[in-house]
């Protein structure tokens, strides 16, 4: 068995390597050539093993796997407002109580309808530089009692340097919460089931800190025996597990996809967070849902899900706010 930074040296950047999970039309294949140049492919083995070869419509192939409406132009590199809250490299205030770091640019799987997608997998020039700069500005800015630790994904750094920067923002005796950005228990669970990340959690639970893992389930497909056993490993750090997911069309756009969605992260002790409608990001306006239809989706969805379920809000963000 393969170490889990020696699996993702496997992952599937290729054409070529990609028809091995994925069939392709003589068109597709031309498109996705160029498609990848300019927005890169990156994909885990175990998530492309979710994918139904066959079915043109796979969610999952639609959530991983280049498409040709990428080739559209239209949409924004920066839906949020990233750049006018960014206060240092790497470091943005948004919400007075709450601090957002941008900790590397790498994912393990590089989601196709990212807002991100200006710098996943590409530039490391919005990437947090140097970490005493950015507890200088959390010991300065008392308001803040809570960071979101975002990326790129930042279970995909190194064990040492993941502990260490935790370790230092527990530090902090001003922040009362930790949060973690993170899609590994999704696309690759191996990372916490196979490495020492428990032993992190745990150490930095012991500071005193609560630390909350905030993860990205998107279709029902997604919930596997790995992902169950990745979060039943998480929950026993004493670290409770989020989800965020996106209103994406062609993938959960539907009432019965989404309630089970939400019923199903229930049941492997997952609290449903929010239920974000997909942003105007360039090149991925394909996956936007119509709002008023999003709303009808919701509604509807709500109605077949149990109470622990249904407490998600649906929200749009914005420049400003959600």
């Amino acid at each position: 068995m393969l170490c889990w930074k020696d699996e993702l040296r496997n992952n599937i950047r290729t054409i070529e390597r990609l028809k091995d999970y994925v069939t392709l039309s003589e068109d597709e294949e031309r498109a996705l050539r160029k498609i990848v140049k300019r927005y890169p492919m990156n994909i885990t083995r175990y998530y492309a093993s979710l994918i139904k070869k066959d079915d043109v419509n796979d969610p999952i192939k639609r959530m991983s796997v280049p498409s040709i409406e990428e080739l559209e132009q239209k949409g924004f590199l920066d839906t949020s407002g990233e750049k006018q809250n960014t206060r240092l490299v790497g470091l943005q205030h948004k919400y007075p109580p709450t601090a957002l770091v941008l900790a590397t640019h790498y994912c393990a799987t590089f989601c196709r309808y990212c807002f991100r997608r200006r710098m996943v997998g590409a530039s490391k020039k919005e990437v947090m530089k140097n970490i005493n700069d950015v507890l200088s500005y959390l010991e300065k800015h008392k308001e803040i009692d809570n960071i979101l630790i975002s990326g790129g994904d930042p279970l995909t750094l190194d064990d040492d340097v993941l502990e260490e920067m935790l370790l230092a923002f527990s530090s902090l005796r001003s922040l009362a919460l930790i949060r973690i950005g993170t899609r590994i228990p999704v696309v690759f669970p191996q990372r916490v089931t196979e490495s020492r990340l428990a032993k992190i959690f745990k150490k930095t639970v012991n500071c005193g800190k609560q630390l909350h893992i905030v993860t990205h389930f998107n279709h029902p497909r997604e919930i596997t025996k790995e992902s169950r056993l990745c979060v039943r490993q998480i929950l026993r750090c004493g670290v409770p597990v989020h989800n965020q997911s996106v209103l994406l069309k062609g993938v959960n756009d539907s009432l019965e996809t989404l309630s089970n969605l939400f019923n199903k992260l229930v049941a492997i002790g997952v609290d449903p967070y929010y239920l974000f409608q997909c942003r105007p990001v360039k090149s991925a306006l394909h996956f936007q849902v119509p709002l008023a239809r999003g709303v009808r989706i919701v509604r509807e969805a709500r109605k077949n899900m149990s109470g622990l379920a249904k407490r998600f809000k649906f929200v749009c963000p914005t420049r400003k706010e959600k």
